[in-house]
């Protein structure tokens, strides 16, 4: 198993309280990349969901149940443009951009490079 330099593996467990985590490893090595990469702490406010939890936020998607999704919690430009920077130079190629947080997934198929905006 993976253990990542920036992260605590709890902190990508189903925020519904059923404590479940099965992020992917490749995943979470390269958000850790991308975390070195920007030098500015990364807040997860979502990372792994149970289907349940994922059918309860409205998601129709399901990178965060496959745990290759995260939300990062952004709140300034500034650090909007550091941690966009470095999730593209990390080699994550889509990207959602939301005033609070930014997405990012990896779900390891043919997806179309994208950036996108809530």
């Amino acid at each position: 198993m993976y253990n990542p330099k920036y992260f605590k593996m709890s902190e990508f467990e189903c925020k519904c309280g059923c404590g479940e985590n099965r992020m992917n490893e490749d995943f979470i090595r390269t958000l850790d990349l991308a975390r070195e990469k920007a030098d500015i702490p990364f807040v997860i406010n979502s990372g792994y969901r149970c289907n349940s939890h994922n059918e309860d936020v409205g998601s129709n998607s399901l990178n965060h149940v496959k745990g290759v999704a995260v939300d990062i919690r952004c709140i300034n430009s500034y650090k909007r443009f550091k941690i966009i920077k470095s999730l593209l130079s990390a080699g994550f190629t889509r990207i959602g951009v939301h005033k609070d947080f930014i997405h990012v997934d990896n779900n390891y198929t043919n997806e179309p490079e994208v950036i996108w905006l809530y």
